[in-house]
């Protein structure tokens, strides 16, 4: 079974208008107002979708968010049912500070086919090729490098990688720059960093490191479409954090998943930029009118493209 094409534009409406409802904030030093902007609007927006939508992926639990929590129900309750998963500010520092990258980002798919992600850190590496055993987790940074180099008919000099400019890839930094690798180091937002290896324009071979789960999802869902290789693992730091895991389904704390367990089925998934970044231009104002740039993707229908949108205020 696959999601009606008519969602493509519903859902598309929606990463937009959370992006355009940011706008206002953006460079006031107020991540809290940006975000909830962006939250406000998706919200406002999915509930007038007919769906029966359930947020699997949202901004934390009942108890941490009033809004987009995990577990509530969205839509007019006609339709399908269907998992949702949001990020409605991707870079809220972005944001705050009118930097590049930030994105309102949104990943459908059908019940029980969005994998429901803890609110925990996740080791994950992508490559813009499907074919596994080039890349893995369990691997060395050198062996993943080399491996993939040998796959490009390349030298590892000629390729980058892409991961969080963060003191806990310390290591794995020092150890690219010894095989001479091109690194693309990202301050946040590494749901988009993950997208820069599902097309060669970009010019990234490989993304990994230690980021959010939820944002791994999220990540994985768009680059199912791309038909690219994505593996992450769950890192529990606590007991707490095991408890929290046990509760939604998860019983191997050193599992490693790849793409079709993290989405399976069809899925949707749409990045409206807020500022301009790399996969995407922000929201831009200019007399009468407002545009915005998507990347929105749909597995079955093969839709993989950077949509444009022009609307008269």
């Amino acid at each position: 079974m696959s999601l009606d094409n008519k969602f493509e534009d519903l859902f598309l409406n929606v990463s937009i208008k959370a992006a355009i409802s940011t706008y206002p904030y953006l460079g006031k030093k107020d991540k809290i107002a940006a975000d909830r902007a962006a939250v406000d609007a998706m919200r406002c927006e999915l509930n007038k979708i007919d769906m029966k939508g359930e947020i699997v992926i949202g901004e934390g639990e009942l108890d941490q968010a009033p809004m987009l929590y995990i577990g509530e129900k969205l839509g007019t309750m006609n339709g399908p049912s269907l998992d949702i998963a949001v990020d409605p500010l991707e870079g809220t520092n972005f944001a705050a500070n009118n930097l590049p990258g930030a994105l309102s980002v949104i990943a459908v798919a059908e019940k029980s086919n969005l994998f429901n992600a803890p609110e925990t850190y996740m080791d994950k590496i992508a490559i813009t090729s499907s074919k596994k055993g080039i890349v893995d987790l369990d691997n060395s940074v050198s062996t993943n490098i080399k491996n993939l180099a040998d796959y490009k008919n390349s030298n590892p000099e000629n390729l980058t990688a892409c991961l969080l400019d963060r003191p806990r890839h310390k290591k794995q930094i020092e150890e690219l720059k010894s095989l001479g690798v091109k690194l693309k180091l990202i301050s946040d937002g590494d749901i988009s960093g993950a997208l820069l290896v599902s097309e060669e324009k970009y010019d990234v071979d490989i993304f990994f490191g230690i980021g959010g789960g939820p944002e791994g999802v999220l990540a994985a869902s768009a680059l199912s479409a791309f038909d690219c290789f994505f593996q992450g693992k769950f890192i529990f730091e606590t007991e707490l954090d095991k408890e929290r895991a046990k509760k939604m389904g998860i019983n191997d704390f050193n599992k490693k998943y790849e793409v079709s367990e993290i989405v399976s089925g069809d899925s949707i998934f749409c990045a409206t930029g807020i500022t301009t970044g790399d996969l995407v231009k922000g929201v831009n104002f200019d007399k009468d009118f407002v545009s915005a740039e998507t990347l929105i993707t749909h597995k079955s229908s093969k839709l993989k493209k950077i949509y444009k949108t022009k609307h008269k205020i």
